[in-house]
């Protein structure tokens, strides 16, 4: 499922350049939704089981395809990541750096709730 940010009646986004994304309960722990941002970019967004929220850039850099949001959620020595559903490379949900070439990485997102709404962050 890919998300579409809807602007305010104004048509434009606040000056705390929060994108509302969904609903918190649409989302499932463990699986992705991408996010279209007001710019074009692209953001993958994540609820673990733990109830903590990630968001990352959603294209793979190696594949160059847009499908971070359907990677596997996983856990590395207690850090929480995503592996790319091409070529596998595993990257950290908190940082977006790749635990497998550490001179390549997502770019996150910060992210928040606010009454029951997910809103990610532009950069």
């Amino acid at each position: 499922m890919t998300l579409t940010h809807h602007d305010h009646a104004a048509g434009v986004v606040g000056e705390t350049d929060w994108v509302p994304a969904c609903r918190l309960d649409a989302l499932v722990p463990g699986r992705g939704v991408a996010v279209l941002m007001p710019d074009g970019m692209q953001a993958a967004l994540f609820l673990l089981s733990t109830g903590e929220l990630f968001a990352v850039g959603n294209i793979d850099p190696f594949g160059r395809a847009a499908v971070m949001s359907r990677g596997l959620v996983g856990d590395r020595d207690g850090e929480p990541t995503v592996a790319s559903p091409l070529l596998k490379q595993v990257f950290s949900l908190r940082t977006g750096r790749c635990l497998d070439d550490d001179t390549v990485g997502l770019g996150t997102f910060a992210t928040r709730v606010v009454d029951g709404r997910v809103d990610v962050a532009t950069w």
